[in-house]
């Protein structure tokens, strides 16, 4: 029991546990704008920028437990890291959802949201294990 405890209170076990809340604010976003619009990249962007701003917050503050200052320059270390995973997630979206959904849609009937919200997941995944890595590593580097 102890041992849970010291896993539930790690910062591995904050980053998955906000990472997750994150990519729950980004997978409804982009579903509901996909929704409305028929666009899987501009869904992405929208989706990505306020969940960019989302992650910060809750990672700054209570995975990685940093200091009030200097924030602004962690904010812009954060973002950089998050552009790049974007562009990942951008092209990801292009080539799966809006050039070639039939590789998704051939085991979805070719339901065009089933391939994007399926692409949205799967992008997801390894968006939050190289965020975790860039995170650690490059932006929240002094704590509290």
């Amino acid at each position: 029991m102890k041992k849970l405890e010291q896993f539930i209170k790690s910062e591995v076990f904050k980053y998955l546990f906000f990472g997750v809340l994150t990519t729950v604010v980004y997978a409804v976003i982009r579903i509901l704008f996909f929704a409305v619009f028929h666009i899987a990249t501009f869904s992405a962007i929208v989706a990505s920028i306020i969940s960019v701003i989302f992650a910060f917050w809750t990672n700054d503050r209570f995975v990685f437990n940093q200091r009030s200052e200097g924030w602004q320059k962690r904010f812009i270390k954060f973002t950089s890291a998050r552009i790049m995973t974007l562009f990942m997630d951008l092209i990801l979206a292009k080539v799966l959802v809006d050039s070639y959904p039939q590789l998704i849609g051939q085991f979805v009937g070719g339901n065009l949201s089933l391939v994007n919200a399926i692409e949205t997941g799967f992008s997801q995944f390894l968006i939050i294990v190289l965020n975790y890595i860039i995170s650690k590593f490059f932006v929240f580097t002094g704590k509290d």
